[in-house]
């Protein structure tokens, strides 16, 4: 597996599909564990992650390790991070349509070899590449999608929480329906997570 995904982070590095290869200081291919019991995807790197190559390490990254680790899920144990995008829109705009559609394969690649329990999708533009849909973040919001026979939950990007403290709620709302879920498919999953 680690073989198989540093060679798809190589391709990424490699890559000039889109626009976004030109004003990339860094490819940001994902980063965890190769054996996750979760994928968390969104969007597409910030300015944090187009300067370091990994993913949610700006106070958006900080907020998000906060929110897994309140279900005992992390990065560093059971956890894989990647985003819709690898390279950095500039002025972190939203990816355009035909961004995505250029770098989609990658994340789709990472998903079928490391084959996640559950995955967690941070945000509309994570959520409608996924889902391949248009509908409102609210509505994706609160029940399971199907995601090639992987049961997936939309909630809000960690970023929107950072500007409305008013979705903390509803957010942890989604975290605790994503928790019951993970616990229904791996009764035992929070006996290796270790708190930082």
């Amino acid at each position: 597996t680690e073989q198989t995904m540093n060679a798809i982070a190589q391709k990424v590095a490699r890559c000039s599909r889109c626009v976004l290869a030109k004003t990339r200081k860094n490819t940001v291919p994902g980063f965890g564990s190769f054996q996750p019991l979760v994928m968390v995807i969104g969007e597409g790197p910030g300015a944090d992650e187009d300067e370091t190559g990994l993913p949610f390490v700006g106070a958006a990254g900080k907020l998000l390790d906060k929110m897994l680790e309140a279900i005992s899920l992390s990065r560093d144990t059971n956890c894989y991070i990647a985003n819709i995008v690898k390279c950095r829109p500039p002025n972190n705009r939203t990816p355009l349509p035909e961004e995505a559609d250029a770098c989609i394969s990658f994340l789709e690649a990472q998903i079928h070899i490391l084959k996640p329990k559950l995955i967690l999708a941070a945000g509309r533009t994570a959520a409608q590449n996924l889902l391949k849909t248009t509908e409102a973040l609210g509505r994706l919001r609160g029940t399971f999608r199907d995601y090639n026979g992987i049961p997936l939950l939309v909630t809000y990007h960690p970023s929107a929480l950072l500007r409305d403290v008013s979705l903390k709620r509803p957010a942890w709302e989604d975290l605790k329906l994503f928790r019951a879920e993970l616990l229904r498919l791996v009764p035992d999953y929070a006996k290796d997570f270790i708190k930082k």
